[in-house]
């Protein structure tokens, strides 16, 4: 049973429904709000925003408790968080995305599936926040992370996010951490993205791999900065993607 009068909070992710961090940020929160989990039935890392258009999509309910009703989804994050959408019978106060295994910093932030769920609740006018952690591992200690998760979450509730912005917030691996800070997003490529491997039965193939190259100086105003000294970076994402700057110049070019 979900009860009106406490705050609604829906939560995707892109490690799946059984993977520890979206169960830790569960955890954190059922004294917060009441929660509706729907999330991918695997993992769907570097899903972005995409979504399934060519086959159906299927969930099922995998526990209800007071305050808290978990599905998988066959989708994606977005179709997670579209389809929740669509079959909530209250619009939630807040999405979430996490607590992702991994840094989801810089330009990662337009590869994740985390922060895809991220941005479908924000165009949706959702206030919605992306959480990770700098750790892959599926046992990852997400301790040291949970009070500022929930912190962060309290303040949305209170203060709200402008329309069309949203915040990814990631966390270093540490036992504790200095503090938080409001970032930018570092400029950075990833480069040597793919390892070509023989085939045992002739020709290659290929592994996704890489080395990511951070491509500006040393800056303390970067989310980058912020996670290698310690601190939770706490950067704020905008929809609109409009090079405003650009604009004028364009005007004058003979197109």
């Amino acid at each position: 049973m979900m009860n009106p009068n406490r705050p609604l909070i829906l939560i995707s992710n892109d490690d799946g429904y059984r993977a520890k961090g979206i169960n830790e940020l569960i955890d954190t929160l059922r004294d917060v709000a009441d929660l509706v989990v729907m999330a991918p039935d695997g993992p769907r890392s570097g899903a972005a925003c995409a979504m399934t258009s060519e086959q159906p999509v299927r969930y099922y309910k995998v526990k209800e408790e007071e305050g808290l009703v978990v599905y998988r989804c066959t989708g994606t994050p977005v179709d997670c968080v579209k389809l929740a959408l669509h079959t909530m019978q209250r619009r939630p106060d807040i999405v979430l995305g996490g607590i992702n295994h991994g840094d989801n910093s810089s330009v990662n932030v337009h590869y994740s599936g985390t922060m895809g769920v991220v941005l479908e609740g924000c165009m949706k006018g959702i206030p919605s926040i992306g959480f990770s952690l700098c750790d892959h591992a599926p046992d990852a200690n997400f301790k040291p992370m949970l009070p500022y998760v929930k912190n962060i979450v309290l303040s949305v509730l209170k203060h709200r996010l402008p329309q069309g912005v949203c915040l990814n917030v990631n966390a270093p691996v540490a036992d504790a951490y200095k503090g938080v800070r409001i970032c930018r997003q570092t400029q950075g490529v990833w480069e040597n993205e793919w390892k070509c491997c023989p085939h045992p039965r002739g020709g290659e193939y290929y592994w996704l791999t890489g080395n990511y190259r951070i491509t500006e100086g040393n800056s303390p105003d970067n989310d980058h900065w912020a996670l290698d000294n310690g601190y939770i970076a706490i950067t704020p994402v905008q929809i609109d993607m409009t090079a405003y700057q650009v604009m004028e110049e364009l005007k004058n070019w003979d197109l």
